[in-house]
């Protein structure tokens, strides 16, 4: 199974939200890394077919996805995690499963083994019998991720899938993709470097509404090999190296601090080492202000 997009583009007035995006995706995980205001919630859009684009098409093993004869064919096999939960009032989150399940043609006695299935992995057990209305942020951001797998969709998209989440919720998260991505083709769209570090096939970065890089996460790191380093400083001289270099971390113990910064060559400090670069100096010396 393949999924190809070819120069989509997307304006919204004066802003041009995608520039002609290309890519093609198989069976797998895919990361769409970006900063806000990048354009990846309307990549995503426009894949699910919740807006139009100005120009361009994407097609499903050659097929057009967008065609009145492949439209509704694509949506059923389409699984979808929008940014912002919705939230049907009356409805509890174990109704809502049941009901998206039920609209995906999926029958009663199967959709109720499936919804077992990602309430346990989601930690939602619980709040089966819970109203929507009166559940946290990041029950619904999972509740969410549940509805986009419950009918074993062939193609996931989630936008911003752990927004919200604590570190154990995030890892929740992070294991139940992995294991339903199985021959699917899964698309992340995030910010978060974590959320696609150590599950994604490969790694998109998305920048001003441009694919810059695609590839997989070791060839990213690879390339900023010789850009990163560690300046062990005293802490009279630490706004001199904030404003001097591209700050990624900095570690305190009793008596010196350790900055981790990116550079084009060595750092001409006292104490500097050459560090391996990790996928967040990738993100950082791509997206840097």
């Amino acid at each position: 199974m393949e999924l190809r997009i070819e120069k989509l583009s997307k304006s919204y007035g004066a802003k041009q939200a995608l520039k002609a995006v290309s890519c093609a995706f198989c069976d797998g995980v895919y990361g769409i890394l970006g900063a806000n205001g990048t354009g990846k919630s309307t990549l995503m859009n426009i894949i699910t077919g919740n807006i139009d684009a100005d120009e361009g098409g994407a097609f499903l093993d050659g097929n057009d996805i967008f065609s009145a004869k492949e439209k509704e064919k694509w949506k059923g096999m389409l699984g979808y995690m929008p940014q912002y939960p919705v939230v049907y009032r009356g409805f509890t989150v174990e109704d809502f499963l049941f009901y998206m399940a039920a609209l995906r043609g999926v029958k009663k006695k199967e959709a109720k083994g499936r919804i077992e299935k990602l309430l346990t992995a989601l930690s939602l057990t619980d709040a089966a019998n819970v109203k929507m209305t009166a559940l946290s942020g990041g029950m619904r951001q999972r509740m969410m991720l549940a509805q986009a797998a419950v009918g074993d969709p062939k193609v996931l998209i989630l936008d911003e899938p752990t927004a919200g989440l604590d570190p154990k919720q995030r890892i929740a998260v992070r294991n139940l993709i992995s294991e339903i991505a199985f021959d699917k083709i899964v698309l992340i769209a995030t910010h978060v470097v974590t959320d696609v570090e150590f599950i994604s096939k490969e790694i998109l970065l998305l920048k001003d509404g441009e694919i810059i890089q695609k590839a997989e996460r070791e060839t990213l790191i690879e390339e900023m090999e010789g850009k990163v380093f560690e300046i062990q400083t005293e802490i009279s001289e630490l706004k001199r190296i904030q404003k001097t270099y591209l700050v990624g971390n900095m570690i305190k113990d009793r008596e010196k601090i350790y900055v981790r910064v990116i550079a084009g060559q060595r750092p001409k400090e006292k104490c500097v080492n050459t560090v391996r670069p990790s996928l967040e100096d990738v993100y950082l010396y791509h997206f840097q202000e």
